[in-house]
C-alpha cells in the first residue's frame, strides 16, 4: 500500500485543510468521528485548525484519517 506524509494543517481554514489533506491522500476529520461530518460542525463560519493528530510529516498510509481540533475565528463585523 503507498505511504504519504500528513501535511501540515494547523492554522489553516477548515476546508483549505480539508483540500490539502485530499491532495496529499488524507481524511481530514474531527476528534470525534462518530458525531457529525467536519463540513457540518464548521458551517457557517469561519474556522481554523488548532492542533492535529498524526503530526505534520508523519508518514501514514494513503487513506488514513487526520483528526482536527478546530476553533471559530471571530467576524470582526460583530
Amino acid at each position: 500500500m503507498t505511504h504519504t506524509a500528513v501535511p501540515l494543517l494547523v492554522g489553516l481554514t477548515v476546508p483549505d485543510a480539508r483540500a490539502l489533506g485530499q491532495e496529499a491522500g488524507v481524511v481530514v476529520t474531527s476528534r470525534d468521528i462518530d458525531g457529525p461530518p467536519l463540513g457540518a460542525l464548521t458551517w457557517p463560519g469561519t474556522w481554523v485548525v488548532t492542533a492535529q493528530e498524526p503530526a505534520a510529516g508523519t508518514p501514514v498510509r494513503r487513506g488514513a484519517v487526520v483528526m482536527v481540533d478546530f476553533e471559530q475565528v471571530p467576524d470582526p463585523q460583530t
